[in-house]
Parts: structure tokens; C-alpha cells; sequence
């Protein structure tokens, strides 16, 4: 049975996905997924750098702006919203451009992942698994020392899948069932048909990027997006507002430090989580990377059109 075909856009925050999925759409005559686990929820706008619909040029965008904030979203429900929308169009004789920098949604969706169903776990699962991405694994296994130094002593912090079962075991009770389906590290392995692309930088032009990011959307009003959020009733609990730049306002915002600190704290975590976000991709060895700083912008989406065209075009066998 012959694979559906997807194009991928992936790499760090503010590496310059954005921009490239979009010009590369409207040249293919294509549409976007998102591929980023916080621009589902509507209402989160700047703090997420969601691309305007200025921005967006017109190209449709798929799941985004899907969720209430109060709203949890998960890594199944990603994997069955994006396998939909990659059945439709390719159906309609396009190939989609999937783009995002959540490793965990990407890879669970390429290499066709399979989370045990039952009520509650998966989503826990999940849930573990979004938190070891953005604040790293030490804070999933911090967890377990908590509830169970005995078992944290035993697991090492690596050993993910063995702290994830034993804190699921705790909350539920009996042992966890989960299974993944794990691709062997080739193309031919994936799901689908799928051109992968990662975008790097060098790191100091990286980090430059995203401290500029940071204070272009505090200049662009994200102090108001958050509370104009808090007034809707949006708590600091819910899972929009556990995301980086918007656990640090909202403190911010009720007393704790200045608006300097948490500009600076916003930095920092975004910065160290643009190195987890590398960690993923490097679990990723079919991605075929490109320099940014290597092209100009049009210079790179010319190369990645070409690439793809060889990428897709039929075999002589």
C-alpha cells in the first residue's frame, strides 16, 4: 500500500520555521499543519509566536487554534488530528507541510506510536512525557522522589520509561501496558512518505533570536494577551498557561519580581528548551538538515523545493 506524503518542517524555537513552511506552502500550493503543541489553544497568540493571519498569506492552517485554554491536548489527539488532515490532502493531490518543534507530536506521529487507551493513563503518559520536554527528564523523575524515594533510587533519571511506569503505577495502581511502535531510524520505516527537514543554526546566532523574540512580544502587548486571559476567567492551573512565557507573566503579573526578571526568565527557559528540543531531534536520524545562516531566505526555500522534488520523484526500479 503506497504511503501518503508529507513534507517536514522542523528545528528549535525561532530557528525560522515559520516563515520558510510558509513561503515553501504558497510555492506548492499546499497547506500547513502545525506541528507545536501550544498554538492549539485559542487566545494564545503572542506569547506562542502563532503566525498572524497577515502572516499567514493565506495559507491554510490546521490545527490551530483548536482548543479552549482550559483545555488539556494531547499527544493521541495530535496523532489522530494530523493523521486526518494529511489523509485529506493528500487525497485532494497535495503533499501538507507539517511544521512545528515538538519533538514528542512529531516523532509519535512519523513513526506511528501506539499509547495504551485506557481512561486516564494515556493521557498521564502524555502528560509526563510533554513534561520531560520542556523542562527536561530531572523534573518527571523529581516527581518519583517525591512520592517514592525508594523507586527513584533504584531508576536512574534516564531510564524514562521506567520512572513514567513506576509513577503510574502509583496513581493507578497495577502496571503500565503502554506500547510504542518504534521506527528503526529510516525512512523506509516512517508511517509516511515523508521529507523531513531540520533547520539549525549556530547556537550563539540561536540564542540571540530567541532573547530578541522574548522582548518583541512583551513590545507586542503580552502582558495584555495575559491578562486579558486571567480575566476571562483562564486560571494560572490550566494547560495553556503552563506554557514558557506564560507561567512567567502570569507570576510577573501577580507580584512575583519585576517585568526585567521575567523577561529574563522567559529567555532562559526558552533557551534551555530549545537544547531539549535538539535532544529530540537527534533521536530523529532521518531528518535531512539545513544551515539557515548557510542561504538566503530564498536562496533555502529554492534548495528545499529542489530537495523535495528529488525527495518525491518515482524510482527507476
Amino acid at each position: 500500500m503506497q504511503k501518503e506524503k508529507l513534507i517536514v518542517i522542523l528545528g528549535p524555537t525561532a530557528v525560522g520555521k515559520t516563515e520558510l513552511s510558509i513561503g515553501l506552502a504558497a510555492a506548492l500550493k499546499t497547506e500547513i499543519i502545525s506541528g507545536d503543541s501550544m498554538l492549539v489553544y485559542r487566545g494564545c497568540d503572542i506569547g506562542t509566536a502563532k503566525p498572524t493571519l497577515a502572516e499567514r498569506r493565506g495559507i491554510p492552517h490546521h490545527l490551530i487554534d483548536i482548543c479552549a485554554p482550559s483545555e488539556p491536548y494531547t499527544v493521541t489527539e495530535f496523532q489522530t488530528q494530523a493523521a486526518a488532515c494529511i489523509r485529506a490532502l493528500n487525497e485532494k493531490g497535495k503533499i501538507p507541510i507539517l511544521a512545528g518543534g515538538t519533538g514528542l507530536y512529531i516523532k509519535a506521529l512519523l513513526e506511528g506510536y501506539q499509547f495504551n487507551q485506557a481512561t486516564g493513563h494515556e493521557a498521564f503518559r502524555a502528560g509526563m512525557a510533554e513534561l520531560a520536554e520542556e523542562k527536561g527528564k530531572q523534573a518527571v523523575h523529581d516527581l518519583l522522589a517525591a512520592a517514592d524515594p525508594e523507586a527513584a533510587a533504584r531508576i536512574h533519571v534516564n531510564n524514562f520509561r521506567r520512572v513514567v511506569r513506576a509513577l503510574e503505577t502509583l496513581r493507578y495502581g497495577g502496571e503500565s501496558i503502554s506500547r510504542e511502535k518504534q521506527a528503526d531510524g529510516t525512512e523506509a520505516s516512517l508511517v509516511y512518505d515523508a521529507f523531513v527537514i531540520g533547520l539549525q543554526r549556530e547556537r550563539q546566532e540561536l540564542y540571540d533570536r530567541i532573547n530578541a523574540r522574548v522582548e518583541q512580544m512583551f513590545a507586542a502587548g503580552l502582558e495584555d494577551e495575559v491578562r486579558g486571559l486571567l480575566a476571562q476567567g483562564v486560571t494560572p492551573a490550566m494547560p495553556a498557561m503552563q506554557g514558557i512565557g506564560y507561567k512567567e507573566t502570569v507570576s510577573y503579573l501577580q507580584g512575583a519580581g519585576t517585568r526585567e526578571e521575567a523577561i529574563a526568565q522567559i529567555q532562559t527557559s526558552t533557551r534551555h528548551f530549545a537544547k531539549r528540543q535538539l535532544t529530540w531531534y537527534r533521536k530523529m536520524p532521518y531528518i535531512h538538515w539545513y544551515d539557515v545562516a548557510a542561504y538566503s531566505g530564498a536562496e533555502l526555500q529554492a534548495k528545499i523545493q529542489r530537495d523535495a522534488k528529488g525527495f518525491f520523484a518515482p524510482s527507476d526500479e
